[in-house]
């Protein structure tokens, strides 16, 4: 009796699965007749705001190089040891002031004051020989002159006084130079700063050439700057630079004072060694702090756009620019950048003047894309070329 109860399921499963299918091919339907009906409205446009867009303007920019590098004393000195011997009386550390010709140490002069008085008597001895050589000639010349004796006697003490003459002579510079030995034993600093570094102790055996104290003179520092060959072409000497010190806000002022005649191997960079002037609330600057900044080369008149509005999603720069009411992307050459009423702008190669560039913020748009400018907008390409002439 109960045989009619699959069959009662059965049908119940068909018409869900029915009514499941008609539900989904009736929104298929509403959507293709909501999307028939976007398409018979018309294309998307993207409405642009006041401000997202600005024409290509020439404008008159600062052109700037930027430079960087450490800082370094005009004047510094390495205090070397010229004589071999131990090493005394250095008292002298880090940051410590000397002063030009002032003592900072000396060698132990026990064996120069030796040579010295070694040197001295050999010369003593060979100007007593000089004068026994000068009274044998001169008995000898009045002897010849009487004619006890001949001419050829006469010669040959003459012979021997000139060879004591030339002993006595070489003595003399023996002498001089163990009284130059000696002297070089004081360490004097040849300029007037502070210590940098101390590179040997008390009581170390130092030989020639053995470096003691560097000694730098901040009172003038530079910037050694290696710039491009490109960069370097419209460098001259007496431009100005703003420079800035890590962890300083304030900027220091530099001035180009040499500039490499010649560029580094390898590198190919050139050079370039400006004066740095610091300022009244600057920091105590010291010999290998980092510094960065803009040197400034000249003025020019160059067609410019907000950096903003170059787009570098692609191989190539470009920018996107409002032609014709629709989008069109635009590859561009960049060169300077330049702080123009608070924005950055940067000078563009490709583009005529007054070519409407839609700005960063707008986002990436395809090509073609309808485009609604403000009020102003038709009017900022007119009103910029005017404005130039």
């Amino acid at each position: 009796m109960k045989r009619w109860i699959p069959w009662m399921a059965a049908a119940i499963v068909i018409v869900l699965v029915a009514g499941g299918a008609w539900r989904a091919i009736a929104a298929r339907q509403a959507q293709q007749q909501s999307l028939a009906a976007t398409v018979k409205a018309g294309p998307v446009v993207m409405e642009v705001a006041q401000g997202e867009v600005s024409p290509v303007r020439r404008q008159r920019l600062v052109l700037e190089v930027p430079v960087s590098g450490s800082l370094r004393a005009v004047q510094s000195a390495t205090i070397k040891a010229r004589v071999a011997g131990e090493l005394q009386g250095l008292q002298l550390r880090e940051g410590d002031s000397v002063r030009a010709g002032q003592e900072v140490a000396h060698i132990d002069p026990a064996d120069s004051h030796a040579r010295l008085r070694q040197a001295q008597q050999q010369a003593d001895a060979a100007k007593a020989q000089v004068q026994i050589s000068q009274r044998q000639f001169e008995n000898n010349r009045a002897l010849v002159d009487q004619g006890f004796i001949s001419r050829t006697a006469l010669d040959t003490s003459q012979a021997s006084l000139n060879a004591a003459q030339a002993s006595y002579q070489a003595a003399l510079a023996a002498a001089d130079v163990a009284r130059k030995a000696l002297a070089d034993t004081v360490l004097r600093s040849p300029i007037t700063g502070q210590v940098a570094q101390r590179l040997a102790q008390n009581g170390e055996r130092v030989a020639v050439e053995a470096r003691i104290l560097e000694v730098v003179d901040l009172s003038r520092l530079e910037l050694e700057a290696l710039l491009a060959p490109a960069d370097s072409v419209a460098v001259r000497v007496g431009q100005k630079a703003r420079l800035t010190l890590e962890g300083h806000g304030e900027p220091l002022l530099a001035t180009v004072v040499r500039i490499s005649p010649s560029a580094q191997a390898g590198s190919r960079t050139v050079p370039v060694y400006l004066a740095v002037t610091p300022g009244t609330n600057q920091p105590a600057l010291r010999q290998g702090l980092f510094v960065q900044g803009q040197l400034d080369v000249g003025m020019a008149e160059m067609l410019t756009a907000p950096l903003d509005a170059v787009r570098t999603d692609k191989p190539a720069p470009y920018v996107q620019v409002a032609d014709g009411g629709r989008v069109a992307h635009r590859t561009v050459r960049t060169s300077q950048r330049a702080q123009v009423d608070g924005q950055t702008v940067v000078a563009i190669e490709g583009l005529p003047e007054g070519t409407l560039v839609l700005a960063g913020r707008v986002g990436a748009l395809p090509e073609g894309t309808a485009l609604r400018l403000p009020e102003s907008g038709p009017a900022l390409a007119a009103s910029a070329a005017s404005a130039q002439h």
